[in-house]
């Protein structure tokens, strides 16, 4: 397990870390009519309260996989993994997380303001509960003005703010995001990033990310897990050196394009299990 260490920005935390999320030798095998398939193999991984960890590595190693099986929503065929000392499904159960999928699946009859009430409605908060999180957690991702619109009435990047305001809406310790960014271009994906660490730093969350982009990884986390292709293994866990303080023109100094070489060269050494 890395430990958190004071280092450019980062202050270790008084005795020792706390573990939100903890992989043992986890393993997890899908049946199909061709056979079974492993999709994750081997998996050893500690997240501590706090961290912003992203998992990289070429489609089909298994990011997605381990994201759902954190989230109760795939279950490991090995191995143990536990979510703040619960199992998953406890942890799903207690309302540990909340999850942003890679499409932002708002509903199109739905107001921005209901479509981010709705887990507050499924949980049975009283009504003024839910008007005090909906207007709160739409501040925080800068959707305030907008409860009144619909889906289509917003661009991508807003949609996937309003998404992201749903997970946060009942206040879950855990935010579990499945690529969120991937389908926006550059420019709003940047814009978006920026937010996002934003918001991380104003929260607290602890984060599991997931991405293709090298640069995204080594902008927003606190450390980058590196997986191989199928069956996923971990091929590297680095621990990012950056300041916590991001401008996204520290994406130009050296001290990020060598974290992001490391990254790069994981990703090729993970090919080696091929």
């Amino acid at each position: 397990m890395l430990s958190q260490t004071e280092i450019d920005g980062f202050t270790a935390p008084d005795g020792p870390a706390e573990a939100v999320i903890d992989a043992r030798d986890v393993q997890l095998v899908f049946e199909t009519n061709d056979g079974p398939v492993q999709a994750l193999k081997d998996i050893n991984l500690t997240i501590e309260k706090g961290e912003f960890v992203s998992f990289i590595g070429p489609s089909g190693c298994g990011k997605t996989t381990f994201l759902r099986a954190v989230a109760g929503l795939e279950k490991p065929t090995g191995g143990t993994l536990m979510v703040n000392g619960m199992t998953p499904d406890e942890a799903r159960r207690a309302r540990a997380y909340g999850y942003v999928f890679q499409a932002a699946g708002l509903y199109p009859w739905r107001s921005i303001a209901r479509n981010v009430r709705l887990p507050l409605e499924i949980m049975g908060y009283s009504k003024a509960d839910q008007e005090s999180r909906v207007k709160k957690v739409l501040q925080l991702v800068d959707l305030e003005g907008f409860e009144r619109k619909y889906p289509w009435q917003l661009s991508g990047g807003m949609q996937q703010r309003a998404s992201i305001a749903r997970a946060l809406a009942f206040d879950a310790e855990i935010l579990l995001m499945d690529e969120p960014f991937g389908a926006l271009d550059e420019i709003v994906r940047d814009h978006l990033n920026e937010q996002l660490l934003a918001l991380w730093a104003r929260t607290e969350k602890t984060i599991g990310f997931v991405t293709h982009s090298i640069p995204e990884a080594v902008y927003l986390s606190t450390k980058i897990v590196v997986m191989s292709p199928r069956p996923g293994r971990i091929s590297d866990v680095i621990l990012n050196t950056l300041p916590k303080e991001r401008p996204l023109d520290i994406r130009d100094t050296p001290e990020f394009l060598e974290i992001a070489h490391r990254v790069r060269e994981g990703l090729r050494a993970g090919h080696a299990y091929d």
